[in-house]
């Protein structure tokens, strides 16, 4: 660095003082939806701010190469700003941008996305396409998760604030379907009404940890799953009845059973107490059964954007193999089954693989086989006995894909590559990695799978260089 630079950051850095008021003006956004300002060359990032906004902040983090501001005023305001529709914005911790006008935040995501690509993937001959939105971006969720707590002193069932623990109650929720809302205000009412504890994360004590609803947006079937701290929930009956009197869309409620010291929300045991063990749903035309710890999309109006486009980036013909990486309970899979001689799909999650298999028998399709592995174990070993991929679909975690994943692709060099992604970042360092090696990222197109949120799925056409 610069001794200059760093002359200049250790005089910013000791100009600022925490708890102090500063003026600030806005002039970027983290990938996290934070407005950043700088005092110097000093970074300041502030929630619920907007590039092109003059701000009043108070300093309430200073560390020695940036500092974080909670707003105090705003002196200029972007044309972007709308009010909040949440009364607990901006405690609770689900939607950032409900500050910013819905086509802001596609805007966003787009350039979030074409920054990811150019600054990290170093590719500049890509098309991006604007987010893909939605026409009415509320009430959008099949799957709502309420953390179990105790608010000034009462039973409360809530979201978490931003960036802790502490539960925020929030009466209704616009980005979840209807119907949880329900769910959880009746949940509640029994706690209070029977006296049942809730759990406390330091104590460990205490037996509801969160209440889950997952609901059929096509069949309209609703789950319940009540997550305990112990073996069993007292007065049960109650609870059975008080949800299927008042909420008759109800099929399926069980107690799942988490006593460990962990962050992770479900346990392994689930005991149904009332319906059926699942629920089912469709996505296109196809119809899957979901259980408490299936992987499924949140979203499922996008989903079906999000797959159809895929579609169109595998540009299948009837006679290619192709093969499904992280392929969960097999949504994609049976999606690309309809124009595919034979889809493989692998993914490392053996309960998920057991879904996948129940819906392609559901379904009654022939042509997916569905293997139990990690991915950058199994392709490469199916690929030393000569099964090969015309067309490869990969929707990893956020982590991206393992890079012997995709030395193995690169060796097996398919003439395709369909790319999903819930993440640029790492997105973008695969897309490097796959260009530098024989292939092509032909455009890419986001989608806005989590309205309100910094969250954007991308979907990405990648071809063979010598395939054109």
């Amino acid at each position: 660095m610069d001794i200059n630079c760093m002359e200049g950051s250790r005089t910013a850095s000791m100009e600022i003082k925490k708890n102090e008021i500063y003026t600030l003006e806005i002039t970027g956004m983290t990938h996290e939806g934070q407005g950043v300002g700088r005092i110097g060359s000093f970074a300041v990032f502030v929630d619920g701010t907007i590039p092109g906004e003059t701000v009043e902040i108070k300093i309430i983090k200073k560390a020695k190469s940036y500092a974080v501001g909670k707003l105090i005023s705003i002196t200029k305001q972007s044309p972007h700003r709308v009010p909040p529709f949440c009364g607990s914005f901006p405690r609770c911790g689900g939607c950032h941008l409900q500050h910013m006008s819905y086509k802001a935040q596609l805007s966003f995501k787009t350039d979030l996305v074409r920054e990811s690509i150019k600054r990290i993937g170093k590719l500049k001959d890509v098309q991006i396409h604007e987010t893909l939105g939605m026409e009415n971006a509320f009430y959008y969720r099949n799957k709502a998760q309420f953390p179990a707590g105790l608010y000034q002193g009462q039973p409360t069932l809530g979201f978490y604030a931003s960036r802790s623990h502490d539960i925020v109650p929030s009466p209704a929720c616009a980005i979840q379907h209807q119907v949880s809302d329900r769910v959880r205000n009746i949940v509640r009412e029994y706690i209070v009404e029977n006296g049942v504890s809730v759990y406390d994360e330091t104590s460990r004590e205490g037996l509801v940890r969160h209440v889950m609803t997952r609901v059929g947006y096509k069949t309209g079937e609703v789950m319940v799953v009540i997550v305990i701290n112990g073996k069993d929930l007292p007065q049960k009956e109650k609870l059975v009845n008080m949800l299927i009197s008042r909420v008759p869309s109800v099929k399926s409620i069980i107690l799942n059973v988490n006593t460990k010291n962990t962050n992770i929300i479900l346990g392994e045991t689930n005991i149904k107490i009332f319906g059926s063990d699942t629920i089912t749903d469709f996505i296109g035309r196809f119809k899957f059964t979901i259980s408490p710890l299936s992987f499924f999309q949140v979203n499922p109006v996008q989903t079906e954007i999000l797959y159809e486009k895929a579609l169109e980036y595998a540009d299948l013909k009837g006679n290619e193999t192709v093969f499904d990486l992280y392929c969960g309970i097999g949504t994609i899979s049976l999606f690309l089954s309809d124009r595919a001689k034979k889809v493989y799909g692998v993914e490392s999650v053996e309960d998920a693989v057991e879904d996948a298999v129940k819906n392609k028998k559901l379904n009654q399709v022939e042509n997916v086989e569905f293997i139990v592995g990690e991915a950058e174990k199994v392709i490469p070993e199916m690929h030393s006995r000569g099964v090969r991929a015309d067309v490869v679909v990969v929707d990893p975690p956020r982590k991206g894909c393992d890079e012997g994943l995709l030395k193995t692709l690169v060796s097996m060099a398919p003439e395709r590559i369909v790319y999903i992604s819930c993440n640029p970042s790492t997105l973008a360092r695969d897309l490097g990695y796959l260009v530098e090696n024989g292939f092509r990222a032909v455009e890419v197109q986001p989608v806005d799978m989590f309205p309100h949120t910094y969250h954007v799925e991308c979907v990405v056409s990648i071809k063979r260089k010598h395939s054109d």
